[in-house]
């Protein structure tokens, strides 16, 4: 009698684990294709023939069999078996291009390149992957119970991960039509009404040829006069600094040098301030506008 393959399981090696592994079978769990109490460690080819997925074991890449092992001499690709489960989500319609590059981006081509030795080793750096190593038992002799309930503390770390990055992308792309309504007037400056995430945003709906150079913004209690970046790879940078002789000012200071009573504080860097109210805020901007003006007469 043939045994039927286990629905929304998963297998994947036992002994010591990697970020590459754990992080594919929580791909899996975020998105509904395999359940955490069906998930096998083994090497035996007969309890992994019987799991609906296998990941970095077996010997096997063939997507269309959902087996995702990236060790054999036959596979010279650059993907890990998270890099293989993420692009399969993606081939399988379950995550669309742009959610696939977002989670690629951000995280699963770092884990593809640590698992395949790739990534730079820079003292006092540490990765997502190598904070998953860590979660291995210290022993090299530990038991294989003791692996096991290692690999399930390290897995759930990756589900939380993997999780709040999803939640992270839904709430942003929430705020799309926000961040479109405060690009179409052209102005020098984006207002806001609430706190959202809008670079991001700004820059992927052709902000780099968008004429705002500041936004304004709540900041908690208060509002904020922002400068924005010239491209999205100069995040540090800004298109117009605020005015020199507010840099690294707090209140009272702050408020005799610009004159705007509700001055709160002013980064050294010049890229952002804070201010009591929204009238403030849009005081300050118009200031810096007037004197950049100025220096260019």
């Amino acid at each position: 009698m043939v045994e039927k393959i286990i629905p929304k399981s998963c297998g994947t090696h036992d002994g010591t684990f990697h970020a590459d592994e754990v992080t594919a079978c929580a791909l899996l769990i975020v998105f509904g294709l395999v359940d955490r109490d069906k998930i096998q460690r083994t090497r035996e080819p007969l309890k992994l023939n019987l799991c609906e997925y296998v990941c970095d074991v077996g010997g096997i890449y063939d997507q269309s069999k959902k087996l995702f092992d990236h060790h054999q001499v036959e596979y010279q690709g650059s993907l890990s078996s998270a890099g293989m489960i993420l692009l399969y989500l993606k081939e399988t319609y379950i995550l669309d291009e742009r959610v696939y590059y977002y989670f690629n981006n951000n995280l699963i081509s770092g884990v593809d390149d640590h698992d395949n030795g790739l990534d730079p080793q820079i003292p006092g750096f540490c990765t997502y992957s190598h904070v998953m190593a860590n979660f291995t038992p210290i022993k090299y002799d530990s038991k294989p119970e003791e692996q096991d309930t290692a690999f399930f503390v390290a897995l759930d770390f990756a589900i939380g991960h993997l999780q709040r990055m999803w939640n992270r992308y839904q709430y942003v792309h929430s705020c799309r039509e926000d961040v479109v309504q405060a690009m179409e007037p052209s102005d020098e400056c984006l207002i806001f009404d609430r706190a959202i995430p809008w670079m991001d945003l700004f820059f992927e709906l052709g902000g780099i040829n968008h004429s705002a150079k500041f936004v304004v913004m709540p900041a908690g209690t208060h509002w904020k006069l922002r400068g924005i970046p010239p491209t999205p790879d100069d995040k540090m940078e800004v298109r117009l600094p605020l005015p020199l002789d507010w840099a690294g000012h707090l209140e009272g200071d702050l408020k005799d040098i610009s004159g705007i009573e509700g001055a709160i504080f002013c980064h050294k860097g010049r890229f952002i301030s804070v201010w009591e109210t929204k009238e403030d805020a849009l005081k300050a901007l118009e200031y810096t506008l007037q004197q950049a003006k100025k220096e260019l007469q």
